[in-house]
């Protein structure tokens, strides 16, 4: 049989019957490039809001997280990576479909809970799963939020966006070669951020990794593209800690981060130092 390409992300796998594609989440089925992690969830906690990031979507309030496994992108400095870098038979899953996951967040309500998060892994790779979420739960009034890399095709995002309230995205670096090292693409991730803002709420994650991403020029471009599109959109300049293949490396060094937020904070009204 022939090979069938993916189109969720810059990779556009071609895979085989019964072949997987890099994300480790979606699978040649049939003839059908489907998400194997549909349903499939590793994580699911009630948080403050403030930790997806976001500091200016609905302060003080909670909001159900939720994450499979799978990742589109190879970070050698990934927090989740259990999950991130996991196969499908890898890693416990519980299958929890779309109606279920809304009533879990309905009962939440109570908790001051708002939504629903998509978190934790990359959950766009298994966009079906978060737009069956997204549909119900806006019909719940419920609000919908995507934590995201932002690796993914125009397409999807114009598919998701009349469903989605607010994204995180995680702008890991500010040059072709960062993201060239991590298996991303930096064209795809900057229309990405574009569009998103043309609809929904949106903030930015910048992980600074010592010797990396971590030069006062990158973030002069890095704040400058941002404040391109909206200088009062929110930056989170984060610490890194060492962590999967980077356990050698040292922390970031507290004072840099201030540094380099007070950098941002030239061109950019709301910066916000995290992890320090």
């Amino acid at each position: 049989m022939s090979k069938l390409e993916c189109n969720v992300c810059h990779h556009h796998c071609k895979l085989s019957e019964n072949q997987t594609g890099l994300c480790n989440a979606r699978s040649n089925i049939n003839g059908k490039i489907a998400a194997v992690n549909y349903g499939e969830i590793t994580c699911l906690a009630l948080d403050p809001i403030e930790k997806k990031p976001l500091r200016h979507f609905y302060p003080g309030s909670m909001i159900l997280s939720v994450g499979s496994f799978g990742c589109n992108l190879k970070c050698a400095f990934c927090q989740n990576y259990e999950i991130s870098m996991a196969k499908k038979n890898d890693i416990k899953t519980q299958h929890v479909e779309p109606e279920k996951l809304v009533q879990i967040a309905l009962d939440f309500e109570t908790r001051k809970n708002i939504g629903i998060a998509y978190t934790y892994n990359e959950p766009l790779i298994g966009y079906e799963y978060v737009r069956d979420c997204a549909v119900l739960a806006q019909k719940n009034k419920l609000k919908n939020v995507v934590v995201t890399n932002g690796c993914v095709n125009e397409e999807i995002l114009k598919e998701l966006l009349p469903y989605i309230d607010a994204f995180n995205i995680d702008l890991k670096g500010f040059s072709e070669k960062f993201y060239k090292n991590i298996g991303g693409d930096f064209e795809t991730v900057k229309k990405f951020i574009k569009t998103a803002h043309t609809r929904s709420h949106i903030e930015i994650t910048t992980l600074i990794i010592p010797g990396e991403n971590d030069s006062e020029q990158e973030i002069i471009n890095l704040s400058e593209f941002i404040a391109s599109l909206d200088n009062e959109i929110p930056l989170h300049i984060s610490r890194f800690f060492p962590c999967h293949k980077m356990k050698d490396k040292n922390p970031t060094d507290v004072k840099k981060v201030y540094e380099l937020a007070k950098t941002a904070g030239e061109k950019l009204k709301y910066v916000y130092e995290g992890n320090c």
